[in-house]
């Protein structure tokens, strides 16, 4: 969740994926579905909104 001023700038998922927030849940095997939500405060509502699946890791 990331807030913005204004207009989307598309950064909520990248920096889930930069941070590697994800990576501890990998060895699960399971799926892991990333959101990213950008909230404008200017706007003061959700301005944009991905998801993305990812798989564990290859070994």
């Amino acid at each position: 969740f990331k807030v913005v001023e204004q207009l989307p700038e598309g950064r909520a998922l990248e920096q889930i994926k930069a941070r590697g927030y994800a990576d501890k849940y990998r060895a699960s095997g399971k799926p892991i579905h990333l959101i990213g939500v950008e909230f404008s405060s200017e706007q003061r509502q959700i301005v944009a909104f991905e998801v993305e699946t990812v798989h564990k890791k290859g070994p």
